[in-house]
Order: C-alpha cells, then sequence, then structure tokens
C-alpha cells in the first residue's frame, strides 16, 4: 500500500474512531459478525465475495483485510484468485455492457455530431 496515500491501520486510529462515534462503530462490528457468520451461505464463501468486491470496490484496506479473513475461513490461494479473477470479469463486462449508453448516443446522434433531443 502506498503509505502516503493509504496509511496503515494503528491502534491510534481505532482508538479515535471509537473515541469519536463509539455506538456506530459497535453497531458496524455488530452488523459485520451478522453478514459474515455461517448462514445460507458458509463463511468461507461470504469471505471469498468480499475480496471479489473489495477488488471491484478498489479499497485497499478491505483487499487485505477479507484476504486475510478468506484464509482464516479456510479458503485456498486458487479460490482467493479465482474470486478476483470473477471481479475482473464483472467489471469488464460491466464497462461492456454500458457500451450500449454510448452505442445509442451515437445512433441517435446528428450526422454533424450533434444529439437529438
Amino acid at each position: 500500500m502506498d503509505e502516503s496515500l493509504y496509511p496503515h491501520a494503528s491502534a491510534d486510529i481505532a482508538r479515535k474512531r471509537r473515541e469519536l462515534a463509539p455506538e456506530p462503530l459497535n453497531a458496524f462490528k455488530a452488523f459485520s459478525a451478522a453478514v459474515f457468520a455461517d448462514g445460507a451461505l458458509p463463511s468461507k464463501t461470504k469471505q471469498l465475495i468480499a475480496v471479489a468486491v473489495a477488488h471491484v470496490t478498489q479499497c485497499p484496506y478491505c483487499i487485505r483485510g477479507h484476504t486475510q479473513a478468506a484464509l482464516k475461513a479456510g479458503a485456498t490461494q486458487a479460490e482467493i484468485m479465482e474470486a478476483i479473477w470473477v471481479s475482473a470479469e464483472m467489471r469488464a463486462g460491466a464497462a461492456y455492457a454500458h457500451s450500449a449508453l454510448a452505442l445509442d448516443t451515437m445512433l441517435h446522434a446528428h450526422p454533424e455530431g450533434g444529439v437529438t433531443a
């Protein structure tokens, strides 16, 4: 991680978060624990989903944290990499699918480059 852009998580940062807003922090921790608990999906699967989503949202803290949690939940390195490839395909697929907006705009453009109303 680029330390100039993303500081390392530290006890000082955690303490400040707790001091400034303890109730929302406790609620978030409880929510997170409930979301990642075994349920219809096992915790390992949920952590693999989180690794994939973290790559799409490009949150470096989430990438590190959920990769560690996935490993702890029993995910293999190969499973984690496949989850990352799924996220890459979904991101690329979204760009491709959204090309419909540009194509629609071009199809409805005037020959001189303007757009019809």
